[in-house]
Parts: structure tokens; C-alpha cells; sequence
């Protein structure tokens, strides 16, 4: 009989993960100047010694307007990069987990207050603002300042600026990039008719709504070494009646594996704040599921999966080939460990915590260790 799914190995183009088991990137608001601090250190650490198969860390802007807040992680010049190398170093040192980046820009979203003091928008002529850029000069929420829509010259700023972060993120080391396209930010921006109502190239048609992210992706994959995957997280659908939907995601995906995509995250929302959301347990599973029955390339779940036999039931169905989590662990960091004993599978552990394996779960440690 064969054991759990959710901790037999996978790969991911040509990384091996040890299990299905991933850690989404989730914005921590802590940095200073784009730098990482050590609250990074503390943070990222302590998910690396968590047991799951692979770390991201948290969406990082490309360009400094291009922070959800001025709190933000961002990896656009020498001094980001080298506070972002500090950080991995002291996480690599004890853990051998894989770790990625989300790159991303917020676009119109950006330039807010850290959630804890409402999130909202700050105008550009007051501290800690800046003015927005978008793909047409919508603001996200009526009644706050527009964004300005980018021009040529904007657009390829922005492209120029992923590539830049590209580079940065391979001489850190890192083992994988994943592209922003989900939540509302600039390249969900241009992929949904909701914020997009440009009359050139980039706006329109379906194929000119996906241009700019394809071309980023294009332009990433290009200087990003070819054994390390490059994917995109994707919201699956707006919640709004004609806005981004599953249809357009799918078409959307299998553009994106022709040109090279190692895997799809699908996630949803955040482009509309009149989206309705269905909130429950696996409640974006079925886009992920849609999206895997039309690609070839690995599939990424995410979205209030808290439960163990719910996880498992994901990968072990092939709605998704993986499962993220990120609240989840935040809450439980030791939630990789915690579902490998329920579903009696192993789990790597560092060496320093091997004698806190109870008794009633001898095999839950890899002896091999973190």
C-alpha cells in the first residue's frame, strides 16, 4: 500500500521537492527602504525549518513604486540585494530547503498603509506616498487617487526592472522565481478588462490584455539560468461579472506553458473591491482543477487549507499537484510535521530537534535531518 501523495517527492521543472508541501509568499511589512531586517531572519528561518518542500519568499517589488507599501521587500539595487544575501545566508546555514521569490509590482495598489494601520491608500504629496502607475488611470477604490497609466517608455521601465530583479535574484542563489499575476497588482492589472481599458497593443483583446505578462515572463525566463523553474501565480477569477474569469486564466495558462512555464499557481481575487468571494475550506480548488485539466505543467493550490486529509485529498485526486499554504503555517509552523504523523509519512527535521519526535511517531523524523 502506498503511503500519503502529499509527502511522496515531486519536481518542478528541474528542482526536486521533497514533498507537496509549499510555503506561499506572505507580505511581512517589515522592511526599511526596500531592505530586508531581521524580522526576515526570524520569519523566513523558522518556516525553512518547518519540513515543507519549498520557501517563497514574500512578493518583492521590482521597483520602488512598484511596493504594496513603503514596508515593503524590495530587490532593485545593491542595498536591497545585499540585506536580502544576509538574510538567505543565515537561513542557509541551518536549512537545506529550497527557496524562491515572488517578484512582482504592485501598480495601482500600491503606495498604502501596512494592513495593522488600515491598508489604506496614501495620497502621493503625503509621507510614506508615491503616485500609482497602472494599465489605464483607474483607481482601484473610487474616490482615492488615480494611478497614471504607463506609457511605452513605463512599460519597458517595468520589463526592464523585472529582468534587472532576475539577475539579482540568481547571483542570491535562489532556486526559482515565481511572476506576480495574481491579487490585483500590475500584471493582473493588464490581463483583466476591469483595469484595463487601453486602446493599444496592451489593452483590448484577450491576447493584447496578456501581452505585458508574457513578455515579462519571456524576459525573466531569458536570464534566468534554464535548470531553475520560472512560474507565475495567477488569480483564477476576479469575483466580478466581466471581469479576469477561469476561461481566460486557462488560455492565459497554456500561453504561458508554450513559452516555458515550469508551474501555475492559481489563487484569486483582489482586482475589484465589489468582488464576491465564496469563502469556505478548498475554495479556489476547482480553478486550480480547471487549470490542471489544460496544461501539462504542475499546478499549485492555495486558499484555506488548513486540514491534513484536505490537503491530501487535493494532490491525492490530481485536482492540484501541490498545495500552498500560508496562513496555515503562520499560525502552526510546524504544520509540514504535524501532517506527516496524521498520515504516518516522514518529514525532515533539523538534527538540533530530533529528540522531540514523540513517541507514538518513531519514523516521523527523516534521520538525515534539515
Amino acid at each position: 500500500m502506498s503511503g500519503p501523495k502529499l509527502f511522496e517527492p515531486f519536481h518542478v521543472g528541474n528542482l526536486t521537492l521533497d514533498n507537496r508541501i509549499v510555503i506561499a509568499p506572505m507580505c511581512q511589512y517589515s522592511a526599511v527602504d526596500g531592505a530586508m531586517t531581521d524580522w526576515h531572519l526570524i520569519h523566513l528561518g523558522q518556516l525553512a525549518l518547518s519540513g515543507a518542500a519549498l520557501l517563497t519568499i514574500e512578493a518583492t517589488a521590482v521597483l520602488p513604486e512598484g511596493r504594496i507599501s513603503h514596508a515593503d521587500v524590495g530587490l532593485w539595487d545593491d542595498a536591497t540585494q545585499a540585506a536580502m544575501k544576509r538574510v538567505l545566508d543565515g537561513v542557509r546555514a541551518h536549512s537545506d530547503m529550497p527557496i524562491a521569490i515572488q517578484l512582482g509590482h504592485a501598480g495601482r495598489k500600491a503606495s498604502t498603509h501596512v494592513p495593522w494601520q488600515g491598508g489604506a491608500q496614501i495620497a502621493p504629496d503625503a509621507a510614506n506616498g508615491w503616485q500609482t502607475v497602472a494599465p489605464s488611470a483607474l483607481p482601484f477604490t473610487p474616490g482615492t487617487h488615480a494611478p497614471a497609466a504607463l506609457d511605452r517608455a513605463g512599460i519597458e521601465r517595468v520589463r526592464e526592472a523585472f529582468v534587472a530583479a532576475a539577475r539579482r535574484a540568481d547571483n542570491l542563489g535562489l532556486d526559482a522565481i515565481q511572476l506576480h499575476g495574481a491579487h490585483g497588482y500590475l500584471l493582473h492589472q493588464f490581463l483583466s478588462p476591469i483595469s484595463n481599458r487601453r486602446d493599444d497593443d496592451y489593452g483590448g483583446s484577450l491576447g493584447n490584455r496578456m501581452r505585458l505578462p508574457l513578455e515579462i515572463f519571456d524576459a525573466v525566463r531569458a536570464v534566468f539560468p534554464a535548470h531553475k523553474p520560472v512560474t507565475m501565480r495567477v488569480s483564477g477569477t476576479d469575483w466580478v461579472e466581466g471581469g479576469w474569469d477561469i476561461d481566460q486564466t486557462v488560455a492565459f495558462a497554456q500561453a504561458l506553458e508554450s513559452r516555458g512555464c515550469d508551474a501555475i499557481h492559481v489563487s484569486s481575487g483582489g482586482n475589484d473591491p465589489r468582488q464576491a468571494i465564496p469563502v469556505g475550506p478548498s475554495y479556489q480548488v476547482p480553478l486550480a482543477r480547471a487549470v490542471k485539466q489544460a496544461v501539462t505543467i504542475p499546478v499549485i493550490a492555495v486558499g484555506l487549507i488548513t486540514d491534513f486529509e484536505q490537503a491530501e485529498a487535493i494532490v491525492g485526486t490530481g485536482d492540484a499537484d501541490l498545495i500552498a499554504i500560508a496562513r496555515t503555517i503562520l499560525y502552526d509552523p510546524r504544520w509540514p510535521w504535524h501532517a506527516a504523523a496524521h498520515l504516518g509519512a516522514s518529514v525532515k527535521a533539523a538534527p538540533q530537534y530530533l529528540r522531540c519526535q514523540p513517541r507514538q511517531y518513531k519514523h516521523l523524523f527523516d534521520q538525515a535531518g534539515g
